[in-house]
């Protein structure tokens, strides 16, 4: 059998968006792709392993890989929607089944917020973006883990519960039931609703697209940024979320006392700032003194790029190599989404 040209495929499948590499042996990024959320929770498993090898193939064209399976020696997909062991065996299964690489391995999508944050994947990272969660891993390779399957196993936060929250207070600040907020007329503006009462009807009759409910939650950080009282509330309450997250998968994994990295990924966390980053510091470093709060620098799909090049035993230079592409293709991630075509 003929040795693929590339050494692994990297899949980062969220709910809102998915990114695809493939990667050389010694860290090259052969080609990138970022396309749709196609989560096997959202869209179907069949619909889901449809778009992922329509983006992996897309790909693997703009690679100018030659025709034909496999692709690459190692797949290390990381997805949403991976959250309970029975998900993870059906995920792993038709992942698999795709034929793209030698071996296989499908995890949580947290897991490569994890390893791009981290030179070995130890520590703790929590995700906040369209959903919420944490893992945490122990230099025993122990793992902590929530089921992080919404308000049911117990979760608070992300985006498009904050959006509901904010949309929520604004309302009760139109008809008096709550405090004036600077949320009132941010909401508005953003939907572009002349009142109250219009967007309520508005939202009532599915007359706003779901993207711009998401697309809603930077604005609660802006407007905290200018000390408006329930906005910083709700700041307060999410950074409070993150840092229990952390904190007590760091008092599972036994590590309150150890010099660990809790890393901060996920668009909303991300996009935040530093009121929530210094805030959750504050509030990790009270409970575990010598842990260390980041945020990631790198897109997640450079996480399960890493753990693919760590299966194939790479060198660690090539760690660094991908690690200084992955830095240049988050600013191209960055522009990509900015641009209005």
């Amino acid at each position: 059998m003929t040795e693929p040209v590339a050494a692994v495929l990297a899949i980062d499948g969220g709910n809102s968006k998915t990114d695809v590499l493939l990667v050389d042996a010694d860290g090259t990024i052969l080609a990138s792709l970022r396309g749709p959320g196609a989560s096997p929770q959202a869209v179907g498993l069949e619909a889901s392993m449809r778009a992922f090898d329509d983006m992996v193939r897309r790909t693997a064209r703009d690679a100018r890989l030659p025709p034909g399976k496999p692709l690459a020696r190692h797949t290390a997909a990381y997805l949403a929607g991976a959250d309970l062991p029975r998900e993870e065996e059906m995920l792993q299964r038709a992942v698999a089944e795709q034929g793209w690489s030698h071996s296989t391995v499908v995890g949580n999508d947290t897991f490569a917020v994890l390893r791009a944050g981290t030179p070995d994947g130890v520590g703790v990272a929590v995700v906040c973006g369209a959903g919420i969660n944490c893992v945490g891993v122990a230099p025993d390779g122990q793992i902590s883990r929530f089921p992080s399957v919404g308000r049911i196993s117990g979760d608070w936060g992300a985006g498009e519960f904050l959006a509901t929250e904010m949309i929520w207070w604004a309302m009760r600040a139109a008809d008096g039931r709550g405090p004036d907020t600077a949320l009132l007329p941010a909401v508005l503006d953003h939907f572009r609703a002349a009142s109250a009462p219009e967007l309520v009807e508005r939202l009532h009759f599915g007359e706003v697209p779901p993207d711009h409910l998401g697309a809603l939650t930077p604005i609660l950080f802006q407007v905290a940024e200018g000390s408006d009282e329930v906005a910083l509330r709700l700041v307060e309450r999410l950074a409070e979320e993150v840092a229990l997250l952390a904190t007590v998968s760091l008092r599972r994994l036994d590590l309150l006392t150890e010099a660990v990295p809790v890393v901060l990924g996920g668009g909303v966390a991300v996009g935040a700032g530093p009121l929530l980053w210094e805030r959750v510091r504050q509030l990790c470093t009270t409970a575990a003194p010598r842990c260390e709060v980041r945020v990631v620098d790198v897109p997640p799909v450079v996480g399960a790029a890493l753990y693919g090049l760590d299966a194939i035993g790479a060198e660690p230079a090539a760690e660094q190599r991908l690690r200084s592409a992955g830095r240049a293709l988050l600013g191209g991630i960055a522009e990509r989404m900015d641009d209005p075509r």
